[in-house]
């Protein structure tokens, strides 16, 4: 069996790969019969030299795999007909933009598995970057806190050598009493984590947090649906029924919101589900956020000053309250800084990469390339032998143009 790697065409360019070098000389140890081949790349942020030194062969052509690898969406003309393809193909929620993606892959008889719902028997996801998106997503809403009040700079993210070399930028500043509010309890929440208890931050319960005005030094809070939604109906919030019924709840963040100065939003949003605050009630003089690093990225979703993604060279940018416009960002005080990039976890390539390389080997090849009594792959596969699998027939319309 022949395993490729694929070039990212996707513009902007992405610089991730499924596979390290070393990690694909560890498939074909691990897995018997098992060759890896590169497609040929002048971005990847491991390059064609450093595949072909740990004996991976280097091509551009790939027709001849039987799996291909990606990371983002395949471009439609790069896609190979009749093939198994693992790639984040952004459709499951009907996404507009990749509607032609979807039916080309239709077409060409492609079986799309989608690394967005690959899950184990009990229905957790097993692989994703969230992790890094957390922790650069943390890094950049500090960093935009200490350009917005020139109190310090921080060297962007994607100029850093590493993982390492980020973390150590954040030992150089030294953060004033400040007030965080962090959404979600995923694995991009627990990136995020890692940032704040990297810094020493302290950590202070929900309640806690709003009785604690002017604190002494930084402090943050972690908050959960039950923290920032309420039943319409008045009774008890219960989580199950939060995640089956999400329209029968509004929201009530509005007291973190009079409470923080920044806001790390990590939380997954249901459309369904109440927002997380209004752009009426940003109006109000008691609004107290003036710094939001929207993760999740959810364009006029859950937070209403997301107004576009940022892109990694140009991460912020401010939104007025009273016009509802966006503005170049650190340009008034009176506006909210956001930082709303897409693709965060580009910004450390490299780990990044090592990071999902090893889910791969340890959660996902063992179904893909061995037995698979739990069904993880066919769960996974958005379509097959040109047709939407049943999970994914309610995609049926979209995919018909309707």
């Amino acid at each position: 069996m022949k395993l490729g790697i694929l070039r990212e065409g996707k513009l902007p360019r992405d610089r991730r790969v499924p596979l390290t070098p070393d990690q694909c000389v560890e498939v074909q140890e691990k897995f018997p019969g098992v060759q890896v081949i590169a497609q040929s790349s002048t971005v990847r942020c491991f390059s064609d030299e450093a595949y072909r030194l740990a004996g991976i062969p280097v091509q551009e052509d790939v027709t001849d795999c039987d799996i291909l690898l990606g990371v983002k969406e395949v471009p439609v003309p790069d896609l190979v007909p009749g093939k198994i393809c693992f790639f984040f193909s952004h459709t499951i929620k009907k996404q507009e933009y990749n509607r032609k993606l979807l039916q080309a892959v239709l077409q060409k008889n492609i079986q799309l598995v989608d690394y967005e719902v690959l899950t184990d028997r009990n229905g957790f996801r097993i692989i994703g970057f969230g992790r890094f998106a957390g922790l650069v997503g943390a890094y950049n809403g500090l960093r935009a806190l200490g350009l917005r009040n020139r109190i310090f700079e921080l060297k962007p993210a994607h100029q850093c050598e590493g993982l390492e070399e980020m973390l150590h930028q954040l030992t150089e500043i030294n953060l004033p009493p400040t007030k965080i509010a962090l959404t979600g309890d995923g694995r991009v929440a627990a990136g995020a984590v890692e940032v704040l208890d990297f810094m020493k931050i302290q950590r202070l319960s929900p309640e806690d947090f709003l009785e604690t005005e002017k604190p002494s030094q930084p402090v943050y809070t972690q908050l959960l649906p039950g923290d920032y939604a309420k039943r319409k109906d008045g009774n008890i919030f219960d989580l199950m029924h939060f995640f089956n019924h999400p329209e029968m709840y509004e929201n009530a963040f509005l007291p973190f919101a009079r409470s923080a100065d920044l806001l790390i939003a990590a939380a997954f949003w249901d459309p369904k589900a109440p927002v997380l605050f209004t752009a009426e009630e940003m109006k109000r003089r008691d609004f107290r956020i003036r710094v939001i690093s929207d993760i999740t990225c959810d364009i006029e979703g859950s937070i209403p000053s997301t107004k576009r993604a940022a892109t990694i060279d140009n991460p912020f940018y401010d939104y007025n309250p009273e016009t509802g416009e966006t503005a170049p960002p650190f340009s008034s005080g009176k506006n909210v800084t956001v930082q709303a990039v897409d693709n965060l976890p580009c910004e450390l390539p490299k780990d990044a990469s090592f990071d999902f390389g090893r889910n791969l080997i340890d959660k996902v090849f063992p179904h893909l390339l061995g037995e698979d009594p739990d069904g993880v792959i066919d769960r996974a596969s958005i379509t097959k032998n040109g047709k939407l699998t049943e999970r994914f027939s309610y995609l049926q319309d979209f995919a018909e143009g309707k």
